[in-house]
């Protein structure tokens, strides 16, 4: 290319190798529109979707899993409709948790307002599965290597819900025994999440969930879904919904999502957020993967600057 020449985007978008993240809970706040308002697309969308939408103004409110989950799923998709006109096609789209709802309609297969409607229906169901006097906790631990762990967790009814990294995951369990579980040599921190999502506690929502999403018209997928539970890319509406419902009650093996974008030949990646867990923890695992969360950014402008790389 001549010093001074512009790349041709239409020849980069063709051998971009892009992966879209769309994020689960953890990293929502009050200001998590505010960006995908900035343009008109994604103003309208979320004007849109306002009526199934939370109040943002209480923190402590805004962790509860039935205002968390809808409230994230807007964010995220809003950022999409925002992009999605100045973004290459991706070549996959992966979520996580919530996430992982998400990024089927960022796919293709679910509007937005229907996907957001899904995300409240999972969190009602998956609430359900709480009992008033048995509440929930979910801790982070780093320190010690995850296969280790599942006989010292379930001493304590706690169970792995997401493997992070050799050495970190995610554990779901009872809130009550949160406090007394020390592991020598491990870090824990409790998570602001009451629900044990992903673990066996989440068993009574899996087959409501799968019901009700059969019952959801399906579009064509424009790019294979990474499936959290097991890794592999989904293209079809019977393994979407299989992988959709099960996920809320089996472990999601992040760490070998992270790694199964690698052998496809990503190249760079984008988490919608809010936040920028999903950008960070790529980048740690795979540096050779350019990665970046809108969290990063201070304008639209910026992102599709950036894009316009790939």
């Amino acid at each position: 290319m001549l010093p001074g020449a512009q790349p041709d985007r239409a020849a980069t978008a063709m051998n971009s190798r892009l992966l879209i993240l769309c994020p689960g809970q953890g990293g929502q706040h009050a200001a998590m529109y505010d960006l995908a308002r900035s343009d008109p697309h994604g103003a309208a969308l979320l004007s849109q979707l306002a009526p199934l939408l939370p109040g943002l103004s209480d923190p402590a409110a805004m962790y509860s899993n039935h205002n968390a989950q809808p409230a994230i799923v807007a964010s995220s998709l809003a950022m999409w409709e925002a992009l999605r006109r100045d973004c290459p096609q991706p070549a996959l789209v992966a979520g996580y948790s919530i996430g992982e709802l998400t990024a089927y309609s960022v796919a293709g297969a679910f509007t937005p307002e229907r996907t957001v409607a899904l995300a409240v229906q999972r969190a009602a169901l998956m609430d359900a599965c709480v009992a008033a006097d048995s509440p929930h906790a979910m801790l982070a631990i780093s320190g010690r290597l995850t296969a280790s762990l599942r006989p010292r967790l379930a001493a304590h009814g706690f169970h792995i819900a997401i493997e992070t990294g050799e050495d970190s995951c995610i554990a779901g369990g009872p809130a009550a025994h949160a406090a007394s579980l020390a592991i020598p040599g491990a870090r824990i921190a409790r998570l602001p999440v009451a629900v044990a999502s992903h673990t066996p506690y989440l068993l009574a929502a899996v087959e409501p969930f799968a019901s009700m999403l059969a019952q959801e018209a399906f579009g064509t997928l424009r790019a294979p879904v990474l499936g959290g539970i097991d890794a592999a890319p989904v293209r079809d509406k019977a393994t979407a919904i299989d992988h959709l419902s099960r996920q809320l009650a089996e472990t999601i093996l992040w760490a070998d999502c992270m790694d199964a974008c690698a052998e496809r030949g990503i190249t760079a990646a984008l988490e919608l957020g809010p936040g920028s867990a999903l950008s960070k923890m790529l980048l740690t695992h795979h540096p050779g993967i350019a990665c970046r969360s809108v969290a990063d950014f201070r304008s639209l402008d910026g992102i599709r600057s950036w894009l316009a790389h790939f």
